[in-house]
C-alpha cells in the first residue's frame, strides 16, 4: 500500500485543472448567455447522470434567484415553448435524451444553451450558444486523482455558480432575497 497523500494530492489537482479549464471561457460568451436568461419566459435544465445533478443544483440556485426554473423529467415542470431557455449540460454531447431535448427545445421555438466537452457534438448543433469546456486531458493523474467526467462535472458546478453570482449582480438582487426564496422546511 502507497504512502502517497491521495486525497490532498486529488483536491489539489482538481482545483488546478479547473482553473485551467474554466480560465478558457470568455467573458463574451458569459454575456451572450446572462441575456438569454434575462430575455427567458421560464428556464429548463436537463442532464443525464451526475451532468444532470450538477444541472439540477443550478436550477436550485436560478429559483433563488427568483427565476422561473425547471428541471426537464420532474413530473411538475411545465411545457417548454418559445420565449423559454433549455440549458443542457452532457460531456459527451451525444447523450441521446440529451441529444433529443435540444432538438425538441429548438424545434419549439425556445433558446438552448448546451456545455458541453464536445465541441462539435449533436447537442451542439441544435444550440443557439454552446460553452465547450474543455475538461478532456490524458494526464496519467487525472486517471487516478478525478476519474471518469470529474472535471467535466467539477468545472461545469463553478462556472454555473460563478454564472448564478453574474446574474445575482445583473438582477440587481442580494444573497438576503434569494434566502427568503430558499426551502423554509429546511430552516
Amino acid at each position: 500500500m502507497s504512502d502517497e497523500p491521495v486525497f490532498h494530492n486529488s483536491i489539489e489537482y482538481i482545483q488546478r485543472k479547473i482553473n485551467d479549464i474554466l480560465s478558457k471561457v470568455s467573458q463574451d460568451e458569459i454575456d451572450y448567455i446572462k441575456q438569454l436568461f434575462f430575455n427567458a419566459n421560464h428556464v429548463f435544465v436537463y442532464g443525464a447522470g451526475r451532468s444532470g445533478l450538477v444541472a439540477k443544483a443550478f436550477a436550485i440556485r436560478l429559483v433563488h434567484l427568483g427565476f422561473q426554473a425547471f428541471v426537464i423529467g420532474e413530473t411538475i415542470t411545465v411545457p417548454v415553448a418559445q420565449g423559454d431557455l433549455v440549458v443542457i449540460v452532457s460531456g459527451s454531447g451525444e447523450t441521446i435524451p440529451a441529444v433529443m431535448t435540444a432538438e425538441i427545445a429548438h424545434n419549439l421555438g425556445a433558446q438552448v444553451i448546451s456545455i458541453t466537452g464536445k465541441r462539435n457534438s449533436d447537442i451542439a448543433r441544435y444550440a443557439d450558444s454552446t460553452l465547450f469546456i474543455s475538461a478532456g486531458c490524458n494526464e496519467k493523474e487525472r486517471k487516478r486523482y478525478a476519474p471518469l467526467g470529474t472535471l467535466f462535472e467539477a468545472s461545469v458546478w463553478v462556472l454555473l455558480d460563478g454564472l448564478i453570482a453574474d446574474l445575482l449582480q445583473g438582477k440587481q438582487e442580494t444573497e438576503e432575497n434569494m434566502r427568503k426564496r430558499h426551502a423554509t422546511l429546511e430552516q
